[in-house]
């Protein structure tokens, strides 16, 4: 099997490519979005395991920009290089080795913090023959996984990385029907806040309950800029970053 790859969404300012690349998928769609300029440490990031399993997350690193700036480099690091070593062999089970990607993760965080540094993660392997996501959530904003009209929370399974050096981590696995999604959105959306009332994860809940789920790009933004909309000093006060998972129905 052949894998081509395509850079990054840009962002809705137009500042150009992330630095994430975003693998074609069979029957499948993943895109990720920063709305406006990073001001904290949020990212997004990408990789081929091997020819049926995806690796994507997306992390918040404590702390502004600037100071977390190389944290966030050796994170986005350690994920291209040790998702294919953790999760290549397709005989190894995505549970186990979804927990020992964690693992190298945090002691990638904590080495480049020189210390502590917190960093809510939620973390998926797709499995594209079997159309399922094994996932950790470390800390994070619960994930929504939605078919039809029913909506699930993926909440949080471990704590943050970054934090202790042993840390554990349960890795139970979901299945993305046909027709399906999985979108994931920082703190910085849920708490996006308007006269001291916050966006919340009910009306994130609603909108991505009332989106088509034929395009992941078109998602993404639609999310964001309704956060933006809610809130239009969104941008200033965190990262809006979104993530999404698609298999959209083709009849």
């Amino acid at each position: 099997m052949r894998f081509s790859f395509r850079r990054g969404e840009q962002d809705s300012a137009g500042k150009g490519p992330t630095a994430a690349e975003l693998p074609d998928l069979a029957g499948a769609e993943l895109s990720g979005l920063v709305h406006g300029k990073r001001v904290g440490g949020d990212f997004y990031q990408f990789a081929r395991a091997n020819e049926r399993r995806v690796v994507f997350g997306l992390l918040d690193v404590a702390g502004d920009a600037k100071e977390n700036r190389g944290i966030v480099e050796a994170a986005r690091q350690t994920f291209r290089e040790k998702a294919p070593v953790c999760l290549g062999d397709s005989s190894t089970n995505e549970a186990d080795a979804m927990m020992e990607f964690c693992l190298e993760l945090n002691a990638s965080i904590r080495g480049a913090a020189k210390g502590v540094r917190q960093c809510a993660a939620f973390l998926g392997c797709y499995n594209e023959e079997l159309g399922t996501v094994c996932y950790v959530n470390a800390g994070h904003t619960p994930g929504l996984l939605r078919y039809d009209s029913e909506i699930s929370e993926l909440g949080s399974t471990g704590m943050p990385l970054g934090l202790f050096s042993a840390s554990t981590y349960e890795a139970p696995t979901v299945a993305v029907p046909v027709g399906g999604g999985l979108l994931l959105v920082s703190r910085g959306v849920v708490e996006a806040a308007r006269k001291k009332e916050e966006y919340g994860i009910e009306r994130l809940r609603q909108h991505f309950l009332a989106s088509p789920l034929a395009n992941a790009p078109a998602l993404v933004k639609a999310a964001l800029d309704a956060v933006v909309e809610f809130a239009p000093d969104a941008t200033k006060q965190n990262d809006l970053t979104a993530l999404a998972l698609l298999r959209p129905s083709r009849n």
